[in-house]
């Protein structure tokens, strides 16, 4: 391991304690003031009726040589293959929406990537390493029965669709990027961003063993409801929470953002292929210059702007979100 790797991963566990103090103090004061709720579990047996839409999709998995990878897909099988790649804390239901309006044209693949959702998830932090989920979409697109696959990702989703697509260029013939920034250009965006280090806290508060994991799940995983409220009815909640509630997938969750600074991503070649990246501009964890920062690693890319909507772009507008899709396309 290089020394600025050495020297990168112990200054972000340090930071993820001072982190972890305000958190605990948080904590803290939220239990004195609901000591019942704080511990508050609902039991999550059986699988909310939103998932099982047909509308959305038939349910299926491939058998990779690691891990079994859980998916829905719709649309003729002889047409293109447009797969896509979620994103923390989602899963393959956040493209409900993509996935109705792209059937005709395109088979329609949403995955749950390893450890999330109904994919398997392996224990340890070296098991989500990015280039174990490159491996993974690398197996996918053959066992779907295709060649090649237009690629379309959100937030970590992206991490990994931009990391493929420069490594195997031959497997995609179109990308398009959602809120997530090209991991080759983000921690030097950052350390010359005041505002964006201080954004990226939480990654660096994810370093610390343990307690990540107890806020997440504490009250019954109240945070999805901070984040999803604004952008989803209690139903489709309440299917984040089912699949968040999964054995096992916390911890796997948050070991992307561990591996992340444990397994750092190395250079990565310049992407050839036309990129379409689309941002809401009122994300509240990434500001809105990385978006076009990428133009310096990818020789054709556009670049979309969706002024009123939030981090979760996807869901938050998504007739927006599909016209700047269909544009692209043809």
């Amino acid at each position: 391991m290089a020394i600025k790797d050495i020297f990168l991963r112990w200054i972000s566990f340090g930071l993820g304690c001072f982190y972890s103090t305000f958190i605990l103090f948080a904590l803290l004061i939220w239990f004195v003031r609901h000591p019942i709720a704080f511990f508050t579990r609902k039991k999550r047996d059986g699988m909310p009726s939103v998932l099982n839409n047909p509308d959305l999709g038939t349910h299926g998995y491939v058998h990779l040589e690691e891990v079994r990878i859980h998916y829905v897909a719709q649309g003729d099988e002889t047409k293109p293959l447009m797969l896509f790649v979620h994103g923390f804390p989602e899963f393959w239901y956040s493209w409900r929406y993509q996935l109705r309006k792209f059937k005709k044209d395109y088979r329609v693949v949403a995955i749950d990537l390893r450890g999330y959702g109904d994919s398997d998830k392996p224990s340890g932090v070296a098991n989500y390493k990015v280039s174990k989920m490159v491996a993974d979409l690398k197996q996918v697109i053959p066992a779907l029965g295709y060649k090649s696959c237009v690629l379309v990702a959100h937030d970590w989703g992206g991490v990994i669709a931009w990391t493929f697509t420069a490594m195997h260029p031959e497997l995609v013939d179109k990308l398009i990027v959602m809120n997530c920034p090209h991991p080759g250009i983000f921690y030097s965006y950052m350390w010359k961003h005041l505002s964006q280090f201080r954004k990226s806290w939480y990654t660096f508060f994810f370093q610390v063993p343990f307690l990540p994991e107890f806020m997440l799940r504490r009250n019954d995983m109240k945070i999805l409801e901070i984040i999803f409220t604004e952008t989803c009815n209690t139903e489709d909640v309440e299917a984040y929470k089912y699949a968040f509630s999964r054995p096992g997938a916390a911890t796997a969750a948050i070991n992307y953002y561990r591996a992340k600074i444990q397994f750092p991503v190395r250079r990565i070649p310049k992407i050839s292929c036309p990129v379409l990246t689309i941002w809401g501009c009122k994300d509240a964890a990434l500001e809105t210059g990385l978006a076009a920062a990428a133009s310096a690693v990818v020789d054709n890319h556009t670049v979309k702007y969706i002024e009123e909507a939030c981090h979760q772009v996807i869901i938050d507008t998504p007739d927006q979100v599909n016209r700047h899709m269909t544009d692209f396309l043809k």
